[in-house]
This record gives structure tokens, C-alpha cells and sequence, in this order.
């Protein structure tokens, strides 16, 4: 490897990258991360996870005491000063983006920061934000640039103007109204979070049901939520068009074989997000691509064996702790090449945090049903649950998916309190490849949340032959 100037380039300083780029490190491969980003700190710290939660959970704890009566509590007059609760966020963000900064200098590695383009498929063409170019040449190479906001549909769209996941963030006052396009859990999240600072919100969604690629049960709660929190919403709709009426913008789309028209203050945009790899000179290369996604093996490498790549640019699971697994996958296969390990997708899980929180892990009933996989099911609502009750959670439901034969467990999901919490229970379940028979009779502290699962496991557990 001493002819090329690294053993392994990284690209991209996000967690994917900052993961691969610590794990190559730590196998003593000479290894550069190279960020060309005005900011450093990838999608999950700047304008992802952290931002978004803090945000959330801001909004979770205005609603609890704007709405405290059930519990023989009164609070009058609850009103909250914006700037701060952004303010609060951005403190938060900025500490954690000094630490991922912190890491990348820690001289564990080169950090270079520079825009990179492929010029032939072992060096890079670098150039710097004063437009100073260099060439950087490496054996290996990892892409993890991140993905960006998808263009919208619409062309009217583009000349009205509209907020994204990374531009609401910046907001300095909120809109009255607002008009929310898509159902996944960006356009959720921040509809939720709109809502319960007052926002009138109207969602308008494609598919048949939000969070289409999840169980359908689990996607009429979340919609049963937010009618009650007082948003409109509407799935199964064709955008039809955009335009400004006077100081508002106007959203037309059809709905149940109608021409609707929805007005309001904002229209915030989440109908995606896309692959990263524009200027990157993958086309000089021949690395291919599939639906704009770069095209990996179960090893995290392309279609050219030294060029692997992991995070949202894969385009697979765009979950922060898939792509440091991707991350490290592909260092350790670098290092490693004669017992590489295989990225394991069994334990995918997914969190979306709503209030109730939506989480799975594994099997869904949906994926099952499309790989052809046969499985038996058992559910249990909040409802008639002990510790719910006590907190006047009682949205949703746990849901347990089983072998027949064996009784282990195939995946789990949860609408609830709690939700991103209790399906680590389920995940770690199925870490070590339990039974149903094996949760149902593990102990479980009462009153706690987490004893909710031992139902489906119990009625689960009757039917393994």
C-alpha cells in the first residue's frame, strides 16, 4: 500500500464516515476523512436526530402541561417563548457538533477538509475552501457523504417557496398555518411538533396511510392522534399544484376522487431525501448506481472492490446506527480481506418519535408478507395496560411475530409510550435468537412498561407447536 499516499480515504465526516474512519484507524491503516461540507458533523448532529428530538421533546413537555387535567392538575395559562426552546436546541447541537470536530482532530487520522472528485479510481482531486487544489491518492476507499433534501415534484412548488427539514430548523417565529407534504417520519415528526406549538397543520399524504412502509395498524394510530390534536389529515392524494395567494401559499391536490385546495402561512416540504453523490465523479469511475443510490454487497463494497460505502448515500436504511455498522463493516473488511463480515439486516429497527413513539425491529407484518415468510402474531393495547393507565398513555398497542414451529421471535413493533425505549427489549430478544416461550417467562418488574410484552409473548407461546 506505501505507493498511495493513505491506505483508506474516507468521504465524508458524518457518523458513517467518522465510524469507518476510527475503525480503519484502530487497525493501523494510515486513513483520511475528508469533509467538504461548510459545516462538519454529518445529518444526525446538524440537522437530523439530536436537532429534531430536542425540538420533539420540547413539544412533548408543552403539551403535558398544557393538557394536565386528567390527572386532578390545573396549569393556566401555559405559554412558551420560541427563541428560547431554539435557542436551547442550538446550544445542544453546537455541543455536540464541537465533540464530533473534537474527534475527527483527535490525529487518529488525517482531517482534511476539501470538496473530493474522483479523477481515476485510486486518487481524488481536492479543493479547498480558497479554491487551492491538490491531488490525494489511497489503496481503499469509503464514501459516506450523507444524503440531501430530494427535489420536490412539483415545479410550482420551487416558486412558492417552502420549508425543509433543514431550513425549519432555522426558523425565528412560527407560522400560523401550515401545510405538511408527506407521511414518513421527518414530515410526522415535525407536523407533531408544529401542532403542539400551536400550529394549525394540514398533512397531505400519497399513500393509503402515513408511514406506509410500516404495519398499517400502527399508522392508524399515529393518524387517530393527530386528528384528535386537531391537524387535518389526508392520505391517499395526488399533488395536483402550488401558488402564493397574497401573503399565503395554496396546496391543490386530489383527495377521494376530489379537487381539493388547502391554504396556509407555510408549506413544509418532506417528501424525501436523496443520495449525496453529485460531483463526487463516480461516472469517471464506473461505479454503479441503482435507483441514484450507490450500489453495495452484503461486504459494503461497490462495484469496484476498494471502493466500499455505508450510510444514507447506500440508500438502503438511512438509520444513524446502520450507518456506523456499514461504517465499520467496511474498515474492518479493508483491514481484513481474507474473514470479511457481512452487514446483518435481522435486527433492523426503527424508531419514529412521534407521541406515541412508533418502533420495530425485525419482521413486520408487511415484510413478512412480501418475502412470502409465514408467522404467527399476537398484539396487546395500552389501553388495558397497568402502568399506561397510571400515566394516561394508553395509545397503541405491542405486537410480537413468531416462528410457528420453533417460537422464536421474528420481530416486534410498538406504538406507545416509551416506543424507541421498549423495543430494545424485543432487540435484544432477538440478539440472542429467544423464544416466545423464553420472554413470556422471563421476569418482568411490575408496574413497568416494559411487562407489556410478556402478554403477546404468552398467547404466543400457546400456539408453538
Amino acid at each position: 500500500m506505501s505507493q498511495y499516499d493513505f491506505d483508506v480515504a474516507v468521504i465524508g465526516g458524518g457518523s458513517g464516515g467518522y465510524a469507518a474512519a476510527r475503525t480503519a484507524a484502530a487497525e493501523g491503516l494510515k486513513t483520511a476523512v475528508i469533509e467538504g461540507g461548510s459545516e462538519v458533523g454529518g445529518l444526525c448532529i446538524l440537522r437530523g436526530c439530536m436537532p429534531t428530538k430536542a425540538l420533539l421533546h420540547a413539544a412533548e413537555v408543552m403539551h403535558t402541561v398544557s393538557h394536565p387535567e386528567k390527572f386532578g392538575i390545573r396549569a393556566e395559562g401555559v405559554t412558551f417563548d420560541f427563541a428560547k426552546v431554539m435557542a436551547r436546541k442550538n446550544s445542544l447541537i453546537q455541543e455536540f457538533a464541537d465533540y464530533r470536530v473534537q474527534q475527527l482532530n483527535s490525529g487518529k487520522f488525517a482531517f482534511i477538509r476539501a470538496q473530493a472528485r474522483f479523477a481515476d479510481e485510486h486518487s481524488l482531486e481536492l479543493a479547498d475552501a480558497s479554491g487551492a487544489t491538490r491531488t490525494l491518492s489511497a489503496a481503499h476507499f469509503i464514501l459516506a457523504t450523507g444524503s440531501r433534501i430530494t427535489p420536490s415534484p412539483l415545479a410550482d412548488l420551487d416558486t412558492v417557496g417552502y420549508l425543509t427539514s433543514d431550513s425549519a430548523l432555522a426558523l425565528d417565529r412560527l407560522p400560523r398555518s401550515m401545510i405538511v407534504l408527506g407521511g414518513g417520519a421527518v414530515a410526522l415528526e415535525f407536523a407533531q411538533f408544529f401542532i403542539r406549538f400551536g400550529v394549525k397543520v394540514t398533512l397531505i399524504q400519497r399513500s393509503l396511510h402515513v408511514l406506509h412502509e410500516m404495519d398499517t395498524d400502527a399508522a392508524r394510530v399515529v393518524e387517530q392522534v393527530f386528528r384528535r390534536e386537531g391537524a387535518a389529515v389526508y392520505t391517499g392524494t395526488k399533488l395536483m399544484s402550488a401558488r402564493a395567494l397574497g401573503s399565503q401559499k395554496e396546496v391543490t391536490f386530489e383527495h377521494s376522487g376530489e379537487l381539493r385546495r388547502v391554504l396556509a402561512d407555510e408549506i413544509f416540504y418532506a417528501l424525501g431525501r436523496t443520495p449525496n453523490i453529485a460531483g463526487l465523479g463516480l461516472d469517471r469511475i464506473g461505479v454503479e448506481l441503482e435507483f441514484s443510490r450507490i450500489r453495495t454487497n452484503d461486504h459494503m463494497q461497490t462495484s469496484i472492490p476498494h471502493i466500499y460505502a455505508a450510510g444514507d448515500c447506500t440508500g438502503l436504511h438511512e438509520i444513524v446506527h446502520i450507518a456506523i455498522q456499514q461504517g465499520e463493516t467496511a474498515a474492518f473488511n479493508i483491514a481484513h480481506p481474507d474473514v470479511r463480515r457481512s452487514i446483518d439486516y435481522r435486527l433492523l429497527s426503527e424508531v419514529v418519535f412521534t407521541d406515541p413513539q412508533v418502533a420495530a425491529v425485525g419482521l413486520t407484518e408487511k415484510r413478512a408478507h412480501v418475502r412470502n415468510i409465514p408467522y404467527i402474531v399476537a398484539s396487546y393495547p395500552f389501553a388495558d395496560h397497568g402502568k399506561s393507565l397510571i400515566m394516561g398513555a394508553t395509545d397503541g398497542f405491542v405486537k410480537l411475530l413468531a416462528d410457528q414451529q420453533t417460537g422464536e421471535i421474528l420481530g416486534g413493533s410498538c406504538v406507545g409510550p416509551m416506543g424507541g425505549e421498549l423495543i430494545h427489549e424485543i432487540i435484544a430478544a432477538m440478539f440472542r435468537r429467544m423464544t416466545v416461550n423464553e420472554l413470556a417467562l422471563m421476569p418482568h418488574y411490575h408496574p413497568t412498561l416494559a411487562e407489556i410484552w410478556t402478554y403477546p409473548a404468552e398467547e404466543l407461546a400457546e400456539q408453538v407447536r
